[in-house]
Order: structure tokens, then C-alpha cells, then sequence
């Protein structure tokens, strides 16, 4: 800069010194080769060159009065300010529920009706489906009737005892026949009924997995499933961890991507069991009832709140640097002065839990503080700097 106005300034001289002075630019004085004129165009340049940086330095020093800014860093500022901070944990869940079930036979034998279909709506005790008992019917109705029989006998034998007729052991004996057949009866009763499928609770057919004249075996073969919707919720796995943090009550965010949406809910039920194997306990978060949309094993991502501080100061975390120690610091503006100048200082902080781009600040700062924004990595402790508004 300094050289440029020495140039400007220069010409100007030379200018206005007019054609007769011509004669005596360097070239011409050059051309004489006479040692005298030649010193003398020296010093007289020298007289000049001496003149034009006087003059230069009191431009400098104007300029350095009225424009204050020139040298002084330029930065943006934000506010610490006290605020609600609800720290989420981030984690993935499945939806399911406890009314899902996949029925198999108690009986086996062959599957001579299916009496639903798939989406077919049943109440709880229902006859979905029927197996055939091998002839277990027609051996019940004979112990049926060997049953009554037994059971006449030994009332006329109570009847008679009761007036003192017969002896004690007859009594006992229509006594002991009676109420073994009618065990008999009631066990045959427990075997056929296994040959009746029934609904375990209220709810829909999800799928009809064996069809009608299948062979099936007791407890293996798959015949269809159930599953009720009104009552379902989403499990997952904490890290032990958070075992003090994430309890019963507390707010969750849920999230369906597939679905696009998102509802509030609360945590109804958290483990007291650690799993061994990977650390973490079982939690159950409720879902509200009537959206079918949901449905079992659906993917979801729960946000959720394991910590509150109702006085938090939260800053980016983009303005915290470090320093060989470990430590973490900041850059804050003190002293500032009508023109939005003030003094950078730098600050050790102490920092807590992290959400998105900004971290708590524990310690260090206090409501009110100014915090360098943009420029924090660019200043210098102690160094005066400018704020700018946008």
C-alpha cells in the first residue's frame, strides 16, 4: 500500500513540475554522464523520497485513527441462556404383542374340518378347527352308559343302607364302581375334547397354515395363527447402563419409518434382570389401541428421556476446542463497548451430556454469557475483537 501511494504521489511530482523540467529526468541526467549532475539528481530524489514517506506516515496515522477496525478480527456471538434440556437415548425396538399365537393340536390324528378362514374375526373359546378322535367318541358313550348304571346301583345301594337294609361292604363297593367310572368318563371327556381346536383368546385368523384332511401330531404341526391387535407394544434392550435412568414413567418418542409416523407413549414396563450374555435388560413401551397400521415385528426407533435438567446452558458443540491437557475451552467476549468491540477470553469448561450438535455445559459459563461463534477458532486469548450482527 505504502508503495503504491509513493508511486501515485511520485507521478503527481514529476506532473506538475511541467515540460521544461523534462531536461532533467533521470534518463537525460544519465545521458550528460557528468558525475556532478548525476549525485546531484541523487540527492535531490533521496530530498523527495524522504518527503513523500513523511507525508505517508501522517496519511497512516489518520487513517489509523478514523478507522479502528482495520486490524481487529471480526466475529459472531451467541447467548448462553438457561433452558430445559431433555437428554434422549436413541435406541430400535419390535413391535409385538402378547395375543399371538401360533396354535398347534393337543391330538393327534387327522384334521377332518377347518372352520375359519384368514381374517375371519373369533371370540375367545370358539371351535376353530376339529381333529378325528379314532373312535374315542363311541368308547365315551359306552363308559357313558356303564357310568349311569353304576351310578343307579349305588344310589338304591345309599337308599337301602340308609334304612339299615344290606350289608356296609355292598354299600362300598356300588360306591367305589360309581365313582370309578365316573372318573373314566371324565378322563375319555379330557381326551376328546383335545380333538377340539378352539380360539385361546378373542382376535383374527392371521393365516390358516395346515388345511382341512391333514395328518397332524400333537405339539409340532403348525394349524394357524392368531394374534390381537388391541393390546401392543414395543420391547427392547437397554445397556445396563441406563438401568437408574430409564424407568417406569418415563416420556418415549416413537418412530416408524416404514409408516412415516411418529407417537408419544411412556415406558409401562422396565427389568430388573441383566442378561448375562449382552448386559442389557428388557423394557416395554406401551402403544396406543386402534391403529391398525401397526402391526407385529414393525421396526421402530424410541427416543427415550433418561435425563432432565430443567436449568441447562446448551452450546454447540462446533465452538469447543481442546487443549493438550485434555481440557475443554471456549472463547468469551468481555468488555464490550458501544462499537461492539471487547476483549476475547478464553474459558475452560466442563461439559455433560450431548443431543444432535449441542452439549451441556456444566461448568465455565453462566446465563448471560457472550460466546464467539463464528471466529472461536480464529482469535486469540486476550486479543480485541469486533461483533458483528447479521
Amino acid at each position: 500500500m505504502k508503495h503504491i501511494q509513493l508511486i501515485i504521489l511520485t507521478s503527481l511530482l514529476l506532473v506538475a513540475c511541467g515540460g521544461n523540467q523534462k531536461k532533467n529526468t533521470v534518463e537525460s541526467v544519465l545521458e550528460t554522464n557528468n558525475l556532478e549532475t548525476i549525485r546531484a539528481k541523487r540527492a535531490e530524489l533521496v530530498e523527495n523520497q524522504e518527503e513523500i514517506h513523511a507525508k505517508i506516515k501522517q496519511l497512516d496515522e489518520a487513517i489509523a485513527k478514523i478507522d479502528t477496525v482495520k486490524k481487529v478480527p471480526l466475529i459472531t456471538t451467541i447467548t448462553a441462556k438457561t433452558e430445559v434440556f431433555n437428554h434422549q437415548l436413541e435406541i430400535q425396538g419390535n413391535v409385538t404383542t402378547k395375543n399371538l399365537l401360533v396354535i398347534t393340536p393337543e391330538f393327534n390324528g387327522i384334521l377332518t374340518n377347518v372352520y375359519v378362514k384368514e381374517g375371519q374375526k373369533v371370540s375367545k373359546g370358539q371351535l376353530l378347527a376339529k381333529i378325528d378322535d379314532g373312535g374315542l367318541s363311541q368308547q365315551l358313550a359306552q363308559l357313558k352308559i356303564q357310568a349311569d348304571l353304576a351310578r343307579t346301583t349305588f344310589e338304591r345301594q345309599k337308599r337301602l343302607w340308609d334304612q339299615n337294609i344290606g350289608s356296609e361292604i355292598q354299600y362300598l363297593q356300588s360306591k367305589s364302581n360309581y365313582e370309578a367310572q365316573q372318573e373314566a368318563v371324565n378322563q375319555l371327556q379330557q381326551q376328546v375334547s383335545k380333538t377340539s381346536v378352539k380360539a385361546p383368546f378373542s382376535g383374527t385368523i392371521d393365516d390358516v397354515i395346515t388345511e382341512q384332511g391333514s395328518v397332524v401330531a400333537a405339539g409340532q404341526t403348525p394349524l394357524m395363527r392368531i394374534v390381537n391387535l388391541s393390546n401392543m407394544y414395543i420391547e427392547t434392550e437397554v445397556p445396563e447402563r441406563y438401568i437408574k435412568d430409564v424407568t417406569v414413567g418415563k416420556h418415549v418418542d416413537v418412530e416408524f419409518p416404514v409408516l412415516g409416523k411418529t407417537v408419544e407413549s411412556n415406558v409401562r414396563q422396565a427389568g430388573d434382570f441383566i442378561n448375562a450374555a449382552n448386559r442389557t435388560f428388557k423394557v416395554e413401551i406401551g402403544l396406543p389401541k386402534g391403529d391398525n397400521t401397526i402391526k407385529p415385528n414393525l421396526t421402530a426407533k424410541l427416543k427415550i428421556n433418561d435425563y432432565t435438567n430443567e436449568n441447562a446452558i446448551l452450546i454447540p458443540q462446533s465452538v469447543i476446542s481442546e487443549n493438550a491437557e485434555g481440557e475443554q475451552y471456549i472463547y468469551v467476549v468481555e468488555d464490550k463497548n458501544d462499537k461492539e468491540e471487547g476483549v476475547a477470553k478464553k474459558v475452560i469448561i466442563k461439559t455433560g451430556k450431548t443431543q444432535g450438535d449441542v452439549i451441556e455445559v456444566l461448568e465455565g459459563i453462566k446465563n448471560g454469557t457472550e460466546i464467539i461463534k463464528e471466529g472461536a477458532r480464529s482469535v486469540k486469548d486476550g486479543q480485541t475483537v469486533k461483533v458483528i450482527k447479521y
